[in-house]
């Protein structure tokens, strides 16, 4: 498998390294007070550092 990533190969997982696939995610924007989009590529073109992590425990009941 090399650099590129497709959103079919997503679900096993990333690795330190590899290229995310481009996504658009809905976000709450405080400063509106509504929701809104943001996506990868628009980050990245902002020069924007982005910071991806997925913890579970925090949306499940225990």
């Amino acid at each position: 498998m090399g650099d590129e990533v497709t959103m079919g190969t997503v679900c096993c997982g990333l690795s330190v390294g590899q290229n995310v696939p481009d996504f658009t995610i809905t976000t709450y924007e405080s400063e509106k007070g509504d929701f809104g989009e943001r996506s990868l590529e628009e980050l990245k073109k902002a020069g924007k550092w982005t910071i991806l992590f997925f913890y579970p425990a925090d949306f499940t009941f225990v």
